[in-house]
């Protein structure tokens, strides 16, 4: 079960924000994109529970673009993000958006992707949607995972990944304490073919790199490191 660290701290949602544009269907769903329809790299940004529209979200996916990449944040809750003035069951509410549900509704994405030229594809997942990532390394659909302030994941999941994968973790996270992320290490380590990076950012809690506020200097500078984090990463094997 999710922690309810994952269900905190909601965003205010605009669905017109970015620099990008929001397409009715890029490969079945709702999607945002942003960056170079040229781009021979790209990126599929999956959200937590409080979906495609949070205005930080899209922010992180114009700066990736910016780094050459066609970046792409499908609606993979279909318009049914988790909605805290709306009382309901945490475990209802998982069962009807599932993140292996989310992974099947990539595959069509990544179709997309590639019919437009694209020959690399990574995915970086926050909370919830760092268990759809993890999804698609198993079965080889995407090049390279990165993972922030992931939830729901299992020592077995880790054991299945098929790419290389970074993982960012919260000093202060119930959903995946550091004790957690150190497991996930040492499976990781255990398989040499592949390649990882795990790194617990000291001081922050659970959705620091997607929740954070503007207006929170200490906050902005921990998710900006994680955005480089992150885009490095991409960089390392997408380019």
């Amino acid at each position: 079960m999710a922690s309810s660290h994952c269900w905190e701290n909601p965003p205010e949602l605009n669905p017109a924000g970015g620099g990008g544009e929001v397409v009715e269907d890029f490969g079945g769903l709702k999607t945002y994109v942003a960056g170079s329809a040229e781009s021979k790299a790209a990126v599929i940004l999956v959200s937590d529970v409080f979906g495609f529209e949070a205005p930080n979200l899209r922010k992180i996916a114009d700066k990736v673009a910016s780094s050459g990449y066609l970046v792409v944040v499908p609606d993979f809750l279909h318009g049914d993000p988790k909605d805290p003035n709306k009382p309901s069951n945490r475990e209802m509410w998982l069962q009807s958006h599932t993140p292996k549900k989310a992974c099947e509704e990539a595959k069509p994405v990544i179709a997309a992707l590639k019919e437009k030229g694209v020959s690399t594809i990574g995915a970086a997942g926050y909370c919830w949607g760092a268990k759809v990532v993890v999804e698609l390394g198993k079965v080889h659909e995407i090049q390279a995972a990165v993972l922030l302030h992931p939830s729901l994941l299992t020592v077995d999941d880790m054991k299945e990944v098929k790419c290389p994968i970074s993982m960012l973790g919260a000093e202060n996270d119930k959903s995946t304490p550091p004790e957690l992320l150190k497991q996930f290490e040492q499976v990781l380590s255990d398989n040499s073919a592949i390649d990882h990076f795990v790194k617990i950012f000291p001081g922050v809690a659970h959705g620091w790199a997607v929740r954070y506020s503007d207006n929170d200097a200490a906050a902005v500078k921990s998710a900006e490191e994680a955005l480089r984090d992150m885009t490095g990463w991409f960089d390392k094997y997408l380019k």
